[in-house]
């Protein structure tokens, strides 16, 4: 009898674990590592109402350090009190997985970490306001002109981590602004000492990998890539509020 309870008990275990696979298939690029699940906040919650995905779901080997939501960003405030995740627009998302993909495929050690991805609005007037009337105004999009790529979760800050986890040297740290995160005249940077030739071949291999996944880079910033151009995404995409 003890036997015939534990036979009984195991088919219903598989069934149940069958079932569920069957609910909530899981993505192919998903670690599937035990995952601690946290209690997500209203901006989270907002965007999975929205239909934006989040990265950590879709690809957990993928890094995530929302520098908006530490004080160490060029606001000197934390602007994300209760945005920890990253989200992206389901097309956009896309590509990311895929440029990932090509990532590993170049160096298997390697992979990607986002800065930034999808932001409010709100959170876009604020960033604005610390720049306006500044020469800096350049490296934030005007909300009055329709902001940018990120309030459609179209766009991401994004740079490469090594083997060890470090971050591979770009010749700047992300969301610096001045010529030096300008991408137009590396070359000409790399003469004059301002950044490494191996500083200059990092940013050439982050651009290789993102435009494999379909992404545009940023004239200004090496670590900003959009996935179409801002008439696309009035056309045809919604602000995030």
């Amino acid at each position: 009898m003890r036997y015939l309870y534990s036979f009984i008990v195991l088919v219903y275990l598989c069934a149940c674990e069958s079932h569920t696979v069957q609910k909530a298939a899981i993505p192919r690029e998903v670690n599937k590592t035990a995952v601690v699940v946290k209690s997500k906040g209203k901006c989270a919650r907002l965007l999975d109402s929205l239909g934006y995905i989040n990265v950590a779901d879709a690809d957990s080997t993928i890094a995530v350090r929302l520098m908006y939501a530490y004080p160490d960003n060029f606001t000197k405030r934390v602007l994300y009190k209760d945005l920890k995740e990253a989200y992206l627009h389901p097309r956009a998302m896309k590509g990311l997985l895929k440029a990932q993909r090509e990532l590993k495929r170049l160096h298997p050690q390697y992979r990607l970490i986002i800065y930034d991805a999808a932001r409010p609005m709100s959170i876009q007037k604020i960033m604005w306001n610390v720049v306006k009337g500044t020469k800096k105004d350049i490296y934030v999009s005007n909300p009055r002109h329709g902001g940018g790529l990120h309030n459609y979760g179209l766009a991401v800050d994004i740079s490469i981590l090594d083997a060890s986890g470090k971050p591979l040297p770009m010749g700047t740290h992300v969301d610096f602004m001045g010529k030096a995160s300008h991408i137009d005249n590396e070359w000409g940077l790399v003469k004059n000492g301002t950044i490494t030739n191996q500083e200059r071949e990092n940013r050439a291999l982050l651009r290789r990998v993102m435009t494999k996944g379909g992404f545009k880079p940023l004239r200004t910033e090496w670590w900003h890539f959009n996935y179409c151009s801002r008439k696309v995404a009035k056309k045809r995409y919604k602000i995030i509020p």
